[in-house]
């Protein structure tokens, strides 16, 4: 008889007041950040004709809250892809836990991508719209297969980039990061790593104690999400306003309401065929969902998304540790599916281009197959312009929609996530390793006690 293990109860937290809860931090934030927001546009501009000292105030909280958190990202990716490869050796059947998984990430993007196209040739946003034809214009940069393919194979170790800006002031050389070469470094020193045996341990020790730390550095950046939240979202308004929306309402409205079927119909569906409660699903994965709103980024959100796949919906830790850090960096339903597949459409109306079905079935391909070209990054330009350059239609149309492309942004992320933590979930449940009592008992992380953020070995 194989040994039974007893793992003990938790015991209960005194209830906090709701006021104290992080949900509510949040939600609090969001209407601040609005009011700040309508306030700092009402001021208009200062004296030199500049922004004034609330809109620079709320656009230096908010980009001083996502620095940090990209600041985290390389070496984040790295250590918990690196960890995850090693976990897997832990499953018995992990070869097809992989397979599961990309599978799954290919059926819910194809799904969300049909939906796209669908409300774009629906809604047709592309024919009502009031934006100006002189508003369009090229991106300063785009992305190509070529350009995909290339950013495949690692510059260097550390997957970092030099770029040479020059103005006025003189030329400054900054660093940047490619999270899609990090991927690749991290995949492969994680397979050398279980390929050298014993002699690997000692780096794989030092790596998961590195994670651990990552992982508590981030939380206390987390932890800084509703003033994040106050700056994000004040700036915004102040900058953007509802004008953009208006001359954009349609498109805007085709974004939202594909982001909201896959979120609230496509996901519950898939749930409740796999006999699991979409109630619960959300109970569980809300704080993760609020968080990537907010932050705009995916790997921003990876420590929270981990931690309620695993603690509150059930999933395995060592098979947790592998598909929501691969999912944030490649699975990408609001950014890579929905996103490109109406704004193709939208920018083929516009400047009346007939796409055939052809067309379709290169937007349906590069959406499953060029996901990973996003990056769990803010913003999905690469993605778009990838999409366009495919089609062969004008990259000028990306100028037609960057003024609401940070607002659209919100949504997205948060539908990313949310297929993030939904994937594992599913394949664990197909896989009979899905702790059902513990995700039955949908229970949620909205205080986020740090004691207990980095998951014990």
């Amino acid at each position: 008889m194989s040994p039974t293990i007893v793992s003990a109860a938790r015991a209960p937290r005194a209830p906090k007041p709701f006021y104290a809860s992080f949900g509510f931090q949040v939600l609090a934030a969001m209407v601040i950040g609005l009011i700040l927001g309508y306030i700092a546009r009402q001021m208009g501009p200062d004296a030199a004709g500049g922004a004034n000292w609330l809109v620079q105030t709320l656009s230096t909280v908010g980009s001083a809250f996502v620095s940090l958190l990209r600041a985290l990202v390389p070496v984040l990716v790295f250590t918990a892809i690196v960890a995850s490869i090693a976990n897997l050796r832990e499953l018995q059947n992990a070869a097809k836990l992989v397979w599961q998984t990309l599978l799954w990430f290919a059926i819910t993007a194809l799904i969300a991508v049909a939906i796209g196209i669908a409300l774009g040739l629906i809604i047709q946003p592309g024919l009502n719209t009031a934006v100006a034809e002189t508003a369009a214009r090229a991106p300063s940069s785009s992305g190509s297969w070529l350009d995909f393919l290339k950013g495949l194979i690692p510059a260097n170790i550390l997957g970092l980039q030099a770029s040479t800006s020059v103005r006025e002031s003189g030329a400054t050389t900054s660093l940047n990061f490619n999270v899609l070469q990090i991927l690749v470094v991290s995949i492969v020193v994680g397979i050398a790593a279980l390929k050298v045996g014993p002699a690997a341990d000692p780096f794989l020790a030092f790596n998961r104690s590195f994670l651990k730390i990552v992982h508590k550095i981030l939380w206390w950046v987390i932890r800084l999400t509703p003033i994040g939240t106050i700056g994000l979202l004040g700036n915004a308004v102040a900058v953007y306003g509802w004008d953009a929306l208006a001359q954009l309402g349609w498109y805007s409205a085709a974004i939202y309401i594909g982001l909201a079927l896959v979120l609230f119909v496509v996901y519950p569906v898939l749930l409740q065929a796999h006999g699991l409660n979409p109630i619960r699903y959300f109970q569980s994965a809300w704080p993760a969902i609020q968080l990537a709103f907010v932050s705009r980024s995916s790997i921003g959100t990876l420590p929270v998304t981990e931690r309620i796949t695993e603690k509150n919906l059930g999933v395995p830790r060592e098979y947790a540790a592998f598909a929501v850090p691969l999912g944030a960096t490649t699975k990408m339903d609001g950014c890579a599916a929905i996103y490109p597949a109406i704004s193709a459409i939208f920018v083929a109306q516009f400047f009346g281009v007939p796409l055939g079905i052809e067309h379709y079935l290169l937007i349906v391909f590069v959406s499953v197959i060029g996901s990973s070209a996003t990056a769990g990054l803010t913003g999905a330009t690469v993605m778009l312009t990838l999409t366009l350059s495919t089609l062969g239609l004008p990259l000028e149309g990306v100028g037609l929609l960057l003024a609401v492309d940070p607002i659209l942004d919100m949504g997205r992320t948060a539908v990313n996530v949310a297929g993030q933590a939904l994937v594992p979930t599913i394949v664990a449940k197909r896989q009979g390793i899905l702790d059902q009592s513990v995700y039955d008992a949908g229970e949620s992380i909205e205080s986020l006690d740090t004691s207990d953020a980095v998951p014990a070995e």
